[in-house]
């Protein structure tokens, strides 16, 4: 199974950029797929993530400026960000989580930095 990543980029303060993720070569679907984000010299935190039922659960820091969605039947989810700020530079990675496998996927991250 291989999650691909696509999206991202440079960006003005204020100013919006969309996540997509698709998933490759799974025959299941994800109990909880998501976004998490790495800043140089931090641990990786979670940014969002929506299970299969359509439940969403955000980090405080993008409540009201983010939203996660999926469409279970392409195994795709999206994350569209507004009002970016500075601190939401970093490389953000897919995620997808299967219970029934208890197995954890990632893709590769990429890159988003916003600019004063």
């Amino acid at each position: 199974v291989q999650l691909q990543a696509s999206g991202g980029g440079l960006v003005q303060a204020g100013g919006s950029l969309s996540l997509a993720c698709a998933a490759f070569g799974s025959s299941f679907t994800f109990t909880n797929m998501g976004w998490y984000r790495q800043c140089p010299g931090k641990m990786r935190e979670l940014v969002a993530s929506v299970l299969s039922d359509g439940s969403t659960n955000y980090a405080d820091s993008v409540k009201g400026r983010f939203t996660i969605s999926r469409d279970n039947a392409k195994n795709t989810v999206s994350l569209q960000m507004n009002s970016l700020r500075p601190e939401d530079t970093a490389v953000y990675y897919c995620w997808g989580y299967c219970h029934g496998y208890a197995q954890t996927y990632w893709g590769r991250g990429t890159q988003v930095t916003v600019s004063s």
